[in-house]
C-alpha cells in the first residue's frame, strides 16, 4: 500500500476510536511523554491536515528564455489547469486573421491573455465558474478576470466572429472531458499577479492559488 493509503487507513481507525484521544496531552512533546502517546499525537496532527494534503497541488513551471514566457501547469487530484501566456502580437494576429476590426484587434493589446486548458482527471463531474476567479496584483488589490460574456456584451452591436476562441466562463466537465480557450486579465504585458481559482468536484468546492503568474512580455528579451 502507498504511504498516503496507509495514513488514510490509520486516520479512519482513529476516527473510530476517538474517545481515547481525550487522554492525550494538549501539547505533546517527546520529553517525558511515552513514545506510544507521542506517536498518537503526531498521527492525530497528520489526520487533521489530511484533507488539505489530499488536494495539494503540484505546480510545474516551464520558462523559455528566448521568448521570456513561463508556462504554468497545476495538477490537483481530479483537476488539471494549464496557463500559456500569449504575446500581444500573437493575440492580435489571431483576432486579425478572423477579420475583426482594427480597433478591436488593437484593444486586445491592453490585456494579459492566456491560452487556458482545464481537464477533469477525476471520477466525478467537475464544474468551474470564471466569475468566481480572482487575481491579486502586487499592490494587494483583488480584481476580476474579464469573461467571455463581458467581451460579448461590450461588442454586442458589432458582428464579430471571435467568441469561438474565448474560454467558456462556466462549464461542467464529465470525467475525462477538457476544454480550452483564451482567458483575459486586464493587465499590461509583462505584469505579475497571483491567480485565485476554484472548482467544484462531486459535492465539494475547492479553492487554491498560483503565485507569481507572469504575463507574456511585449517583445522577447533578446529582441
Amino acid at each position: 500500500m502507498k504511504p498516503e493509503g496507509v495514513l488514510q487507513a490509520k486516520c479512519g481507525n482513529l476516527r473510530q476510536t476517538g474517545a481515547q484521544f481525550k487522554r492525550l496531552p494538549r501539547f505533546a512533546r517527546n520529553d517525558g511523554v511515552p513514545g506510544e502517546v507521542y506517536m498518537h499525537y503526531l498521527l492525530i496532527t497528520a489526520c487533521l491536515f489530511w484533507p488539505l494534503l489530499l488536494n495539494a497541488a503540484e505546480v510545474q513551471r516551464e520558462f523559455n528564455p528566448q521568448t521570456g514566457i513561463e508556462r504554468v501547469q497545476v495538477e490537483h487530484p481530479g483537476f488539471s489547469l494549464r496557463l500559456l501566456p500569449l504575446s500581444p502580437d500573437y493575440v492580435a494576429a489571431v483576432f486579425s486573421a478572423r477579420g475583426l476590426p482594427r480597433d478591436i484587434v488593437e484593444a486586445t493589446r491592453a490585456y494579459c491573455t492566456f491560452g487556458t486548458i482545464l481537464k477533469n482527471t477525476g471520477q466525478q463531474p467537475l464544474h468551474y465558474d470564471l466569475t468566481r476567479w480572482r487575481y491579486v496584483t502586487p499592490d494587494g488589490k483583488t480584481h476580476h478576470l474579464k469573461t467571455k460574456s463581458q467581451w460579448l456584451e461590450e461588442w454586442k452591436d458589432r458582428s464579430l466572429a471571435f467568441r469561438w476562441v474565448l474560454l467558456h466562463e462556466e462549464q461542467t466537465y464529465q470525467p475525462g472531458d477538457w476544454g480550452q480557450g483564451f482567458t483575459t486579465v486586464p493587465l499590461p504585458a509583462g505584469s505579475v499577479f497571483d491567480l485565485h481559482y476554484s472548482w467544484t468536484q462531486g459535492d465539494k468546492t475547492y479553492e487554491d492559488k498560483i503565485e507569481n503568474v507572469h504575463c507574456a512580455p511585449t517583445t522577447p528579451p533578446d529582441a
